[in-house]
């Protein structure tokens, strides 16, 4: 394999995601051209200034007839919508990857795709509350798992070069199915941005009511709330894609918040202690 893993890279959404990977490729010196696309224009031209991509390019379509591989990192609505037409256009010499954080409906768009080999989906268990290009970090990856989905559905020179960009990157690699994935990924990652969003709803409230100043706060609250900083139009999809098992991991934190309710309104100290242990 030649020390240049991919001579073109195009990127789909030069965000947080897609901007660190961008960083990593040119760092670690995996890529020859970095382009990238961004449904902002504004974003792509902070990336060309930024140093993330080398050149913008005005649409997918024109990304995707330079790439060798191309990174989708966009909305997973957006993701579901767009990857069959990405792989219409892929050729047999193309590869390419997405960073999403749901894994079933985009496996169930392209299951009978014929340029379904050309794609491996990867979800880089990484990242921050901060979006856009000014968000991207250097060695984001670095001592993270990557998650390789259903990695028999891709053709092996696709997913031994997927692997070893993974892995020059720094990225830990793990594989599973997608129904696996999201499984995980709601217990994991999904359902702590929703108790975020709800606890911060609640310190909200109460201070809409004058019940208290949230200024008094100490760093549980901002260690707990932070993510609840998460862009919008990246999590409500992400809530509705994965709604079965999302509302699963719901239900089993609302059963030991309940627990916790009523030990405490028992004032029965065993079953607090045994609770909290």
């Amino acid at each position: 394999m030649d020390d240049l893993l991919f001579p073109t890279v195009g990127i789909a959404g030069i965000g947080l995601i897609g901007g660190s990977l961008a960083k990593d490729l040119r760092t670690f010196g995996l890529a020859g051209r970095i382009l990238g696309w961004n449904r902002t224009a504004a974003h792509a031209e902070r990336a060309v200034e930024l140093g993330l991509i080398d050149e913008p390019r005005p649409s997918l379509e024109a990304l995707i007839a330079e790439a060798d591989l191309l990174v989708l990192a966009m909305p997973v609505d957006i993701l579901a919508e767009r990857l069959p037409r990405v792989l219409d256009a892929m050729r047999p010499d193309q590869t390419v990857i997405d960073v999403g954080s749901t894994k079933r409906a985009l496996a169930e768009a392209v299951a009978s795709h014929p340029n379904r080999p050309r794609y491996v989906a990867c979800h880089p268990m990484a990242g921050t509350e901060k979006s856009g290009p000014d968000a991207a970090l250097d060695n984001l990856f670095r001592n993270r798992f990557t998650l390789i989905i259903d990695p028999a559905r891709s053709a092996p020179d696709a997913l031994a070069r997927v692997r070893t960009l993974w892995a020059r990157v720094g990225a830990v690699l793990a594989e599973m199915s997608a129904e696996a994935h999201d499984q995980t990924a709601a217990l994991l990652s999904h359902m702590p941005h929703v108790l975020a969003y709800a606890l911060a709803r609640t310190i909200k409230e109460a201070e809409r009511n004058q019940a208290l100043n949230a200024r008094f706060a100490g760093g549980g609250l901002a260690s707990m709330t932070r993510i609840a900083h998460s862009p919008i139009t990246m999590w409500e999809p992400i809530f509705r894609q994965n709604k079965q098992p999302l509302l699963q991991a719901i239900d089993a934190f609302a059963a030991h918040l309940a627990a916790f309710r009523e030990a405490i309104a028992n004032d029965d100290s065993a079953a607090i202690e045994s609770l909290m242990r």
